[in-house]
């Protein structure tokens, strides 16, 4: 067998993660190190986002099974690379494709691995990067240039899936979008949008902290929902209605916003996960046949070749300054304070928007 390749130290087997042993039952403890397997790098988890969906399956649905750690918006540096992996990769900045595709079901065959019939998923269905270390396929590995943080390269993720749902919308220069929810990646859509070449980009939210955070970074459409007709103001605002729009929140009342404010023919993109069941109005209903909208779905975000590797793109693009993502991070804590961040996103106990992770000089040390 070839050598595994390593920067790691020899003598460390043990490592510290946030281990999920059951619904709400999340530890901070000691479990053993993976060790790269063959076709794997090992990688030291330098950042790591809370993705919205982390907080109902750490305190309400669970993961597929138990223990597990949770997290998949990573990032780190690759410190070890197993037999059958080129290790030029070790000591590289890396981002992480979570997904891990069959690579043999008629969805892979044409390289849409989100579709893919029997999936892994670090975080959900195996272990993720609430840890110091883990082992992934090299497959999966983005690597990225060193002028990049890695708290930018934890975005790559989200970023991604921002971008795949403006791709899904066909967005064309001089647009006028609305985007219906202005959490993170809401805020990721319109910095796209932006770089995309639409004229104006119009944030909506029923959350005043989040619409001020907004324009704070520079988005001066907010619309807030519950204090004015969001959809009469996007009608107001664009003078015929938005070209695309965007459901960002995934909540029916976001919905009809959305198909109400679209122009005729328009675009409506529908992104946002549902919390619980989503109603259509009659009136809604009207909105689509009588404006012959298309409405698209978007899942998850693209990693073949062809005909665009989009975690390859938001890297590129970060990398240009093409699209800044830093100022979305509200939030840096260490492995120990995990718990409470999570259980202040759960609660709202406070604004926050990007939540992360952040691996501290002592655990680095390790």
């Amino acid at each position: 067998m070839a050598p595994v390749h390593r920067e790691v130290k020899e003598g460390a087997r043990q490592m510290r993660a946030a281990v999920l042993h059951a619904v709400g039952d999340l530890r901070i403890e000691e479990v053993e190190r993976p060790a790269p397997r063959s076709g794997e790098v090992l990688l030291q988890v330098k950042a790591c986002g809370v993705c919205g969906s982390d907080i109902p399956r750490i305190f309400t649905k669970g993961t597929y099974s138990f223990p597990t750690i949770p997290g998949h918006e990573f990032a780190g540096k690759i410190v070890a690379a197993g037999e059958g992996v080129d290790p030029v990769l070790v000591g590289r900045k890396a981002a992480v494709f979570p997904l891990i595709p069959c690579r043999d079901c008629a969805a892979c065959e044409i390289g849409e691995f989100a579709q893919c019939e029997r999936y892994d998923y670090m975080g959900s269905r195996s272990h993720g990067a609430f840890a110091e270390y883990i082992a992934v396929p090299a497959w999966n590995v983005v690597p990225a240039p060193d002028s990049l943080t890695y708290e930018e390269l934890a975005m790559t993720e989200p970023a991604a899936v921002a971008l795949h749902a403006l791709r899904q919308a066909g967005i064309e220069i001089g647009d006028q979008v609305l985007i219906s929810g202005a959490g993170p990646i809401g805020l990721m859509l319109a910095k796209w949008a932006y770089a995309w070449g639409a004229s104006r980009v119009l944030l909506s939210d029923i959350d005043p902290a989040k619409l001020a955070f907004a324009r704070s970074l520079g988005f001066a459409d907010t619309v807030n929902a519950v204090e004015e007709d969001a959809a009469e103001q996007v009608l107001r605002i664009t003078g015929r209605g938005a070209d695309v729009a965007v459901e960002g929140a995934g909540a029916g009342a976001s919905l009809e916003v959305c198909l109400k404010a679209a122009r005729s023919f328009g675009r409506v993109v529908l992104m946002g996960n549902p919390a619980g069941e989503m109603k259509l109005s009659q009136q809604g209903y009207w909105e689509i046949l009588r404006k012959q909208l298309t409405l698209k779905g978007t899942w998850n975000s693209g990693y073949a070749s062809l005909p665009k590797n989009e975690w390859k793109l938001v890297v590129e693009a970060m990398a240009a300054g093409r699209i800044e993502l830093l100022p979305l991070v509200t939030n840096r804590v260490p492995l120990d304070e995990l718990n409470d961040a999570l259980e202040m996103m759960r609660d709202r106990s406070a604004f926050h928007n990007k939540v992360m992770f952040c691996q501290s000089e002592e655990e680095e040390q390790r």
